[in-house]
Order: C-alpha cells, then sequence, then structure tokens
C-alpha cells in the first residue's frame, strides 16, 4: 500500500540529520512511513546549493528550513487555497486518498460518502482536475492518476472481420433483452488477462469475470490459458458455491472468441450433475471488444496494479484478492457512488442467497 502523508517540522529536522549520517531517501521513507516520492519531493523543495569550504566548490543540499518555509507558502498562496479556501482537511482528504487508494477524483466524493466525512466546503470533481493540472496539490499531479488524468477514447468499432474460427456457442445476438438492458441480475462477461509482450515468459494469467448489473468482479489465477484449464477454474467455483447457488448466480457468461473458451459445453454443463446445465454461453462478435464493455473496463483496473509485463506466477492468491477487494470497492458513478461489493450483495440478499 503506498503511503502519502504532509509532513511536520519535525519531520523535517529528522530528514536534515538522518542525511547528515549517511542515510538513503529508501531509508527515510521508512522511518517516516511514507512513500518513498514524499520524501524526494520534500528534497527537492528544500535543495539548495552550499559552498565546500576546503574545496570551494558548490554542492547541493538539504535545508528544512527553506523547506517549511516552501511549504507554508505553497498553503498560503499557492495550494488548493482557491474555492476550497482554507479547508486544508479537505484538501489533505482528496490528496491522500487519491494517492493512497489510486482512485480518480470522482472516487474520492465516493470514498467521503461512504465514511460519512463532512467538509466546510464544497467542491466539483470538475475542479478538483483543475486544480491537480495546475499543479496546486503538494504531493499530487496529474502522472498519478488513473490514466493520467486522460479520458479514455470511446471505442470505435470497426468492420467486422471474418473469424479465425467459428464460435463454440451461440451469439451474443441470442442473448434475451433483460441480459442486454443489465435488468436481471447473473449475467456475466468473461476474459482472460495475460503478461503481453516482453521478456516476461510464464503462461500463467488471469481469468476474470464482471457481473453486468452489479459490476462486480471475480478474478482467479489459473496456470495456463487452456479450454480445459478455464473449464476446471469454472468447476472449482462451482463445487465451491454448490449446483444451486452456481445456477441462481451465474444465469449466462458472454466470453469474445479466443481458443480459452471454446469447450462450451463443457463451461455449460455441471461438473456436480452432468445431467442438467449450470449456466449459458454467449460469444461476442469477432473483433468486437466493447460488447463486453464491464469486463475490459475492469480488467483496465486490474492493469492499474499488474500492468502489462508482470509474471503472474509470482503474484500470490492474497494478491490477486487485494486487487479483487479494491475493484468491488472502488465507487461507482454509475450507483451513486455505491461500491460494485454493496450492489451485488443487494441482489444476493433478494435472492435469499447467503455466502
Amino acid at each position: 500500500m503506498r503511503r502519502f502523508k504532509h509532513l511536520t517540522w519535525t519531520d523535517r529536522l529528522r530528514i536534515e540529520k538522518w542525511l547528515n549520517e549517511g542515510m538513503k531517501p529508501k531509508d527515510i521513507a521508512s522511518k517516516l512511513r511514507v512513500h518513498i516520492s514524499t520524501v524526494y519531493n520534500e528534497l527537492h523543495r528544500g535543495e539548495y546549493q552550499r559552498l565546500v569550504g576546503d574545496t570551494w566548490e558548490f554542492v547541493s543540499a538539504y535545508s528544512p528550513d527553506i523547506a517549511e518555509q516552501k511549504y507554508q507558502a505553497h498553503l498560503r498562496d499557492k495550494g488548493p487555497a482557491l474555492k476550497i479556501g482554507k479547508d486544508h482537511e479537505l484538501a489533505n482528504y482528496i490528496e491522500t486518498t487519491i494517492l493512497n487508494k489510486e482512485c480518480s477524483p470522482a472516487a474520492v466524493f465516493g470514498y467521503a460518502q461512504q465514511e460519512g466525512k463532512q467538509f466546510k466546503t464544497s467542491v466539483s470533481v470538475q475542479t478538483v482536475y483543475h486544480y491537480i493540472k495546475k499543479g496546486l496539490f503538494l504531493n499530487l499531479t496529474q502522472e498519478e492518476l488513473p490514466r493520467h488524468g486522460k479520458h479514455k477514447q470511446a471505442y470505435k468499432k470497426v468492420c467486422k472481420k471474418e473469424a479465425a474460427r467459428a464460435p463454440a456457442g451461440e451469439s451474443i445476438e441470442q442473448r434475451p433483452p433483460e441480459v442486454k438492458e443489465r435488468q436481471e441480475f447473473g449475467h456475466w462477461e468473461g476474459d482472460t488477462v495475460y503478461s503481453g509482450k516482453g521478456k516476461v515468459k510464464t503462461t500463467c494469467a488471469l481469468f476474470t469475470m464482471t457481473e453486468r448489473k452489479t459490476r462486480n468482479e471475480i478474478i482467479i489465477g489459473v496456470p495456463n490459458r487452456k479450454a480445459e484449464t478455464i473449464v476446471k477454474a469454472v468447476d472449482a467455483l462451482e463445487r465451491k458455491l454448490g449446483a444451486r447457488k452456481f445456477r441462481l448466480i451465474f444465469k449466462s457468461i458472454t466470453f469474445d472468441n479466443g481458443t480459452e473458451f471454446a469447450a462450451a459445453d463443457m463451461l455449460e454443463r455441471s461438473c456436480i450433475n452432468k445431467t442438467i446445465p449450470r449456466t449459458k454461453v454467449y460469444f461476442c462478435h469477432p473483433y468486437s471488444s466493447w460488447e463486453r464493455g464491464s469486463n475490459e473496463h475492469v480488467n483496465g483496473m486490474i492493469r492499474r496494479k499488474h500492468p502489462k509485463g508482470t509474471d503472474f506466477s509470482k503474484v500470490s492468491k492474497e494478491q490477486l484478492a487485494e486487487t479483487e477487494k479494491w475493484i468491488n470497492e472502488y465507487p461507482r458513478k454509475i450507483f451513486g457512488y455505491k461500491s460494485s461489493a454493496i450492489m451485488f450483495q443487494q441482489c444476493l440478499n433478494e435472492l435469499g442467497i447467503a455466502m
């Protein structure tokens, strides 16, 4: 977990002392329990040129006095003191929440709502983006924002190419209207996330599923992207939930035309009672990832935690569980800043399902 906080005068005196003792920035960050970038920002803030008497050369040094003066000036004249005014508690909450929870400015207001936070001042999401763009926060820049503060471009539909092979099951066109319109709970989108191009040579990947109505996410680590491996992952999930619960929660799953989903009949058939179906599988049109928009969006969130080139053989179950929890507890504007976890639980309660 990344840790950010504003440094105090006492912290600055400690930094000066530790630097004189030869301590490295990484160790200073550890002792102060802050992210290393906080220390580097502080060293830059308090930097000055000191004349060395025996060599008559100027060298860079750190002054806690200079750093404190710049910090106070920043709060007075430059910091988030425009519409926020003197509500430094709000400014600090916005900054630390974005940095520590790796979220967007919009999600900050969702977390504040979840936590019952109240501040003296009200600002819009657009105002926060403006402050960040202008560099009015001490440790927060556009580089720390999801997608570096740039809006994601809308999917551009392209002319459909002929598929390399026929879909393994029914087309997405056969889905009932209530599935397409997200009216009914229990319809999912599935995909795999893998390391991608680069030096990493591993077959390990993530099998991901997103519930269309609530956007709740399931992330399962798999050793490879073979069709039988995906079937085994779904089998394990059915055994964990039981056949009845599984059928209620997983009414359908929509996949792309990847070979890992080719065993449609085995994905649909219960592993507990092979004479009955457990779900219905649909397939997108070739080269039409926007038809699984929710899953594609969440895969982008996964990439924030596990960028392309990640060796998934070295990512533990605990780390995947943390990523899944972060995604499902992320405030969603579409739900009035309630999380997917809350919406998912509400649907389970309505069905009388205990997890």
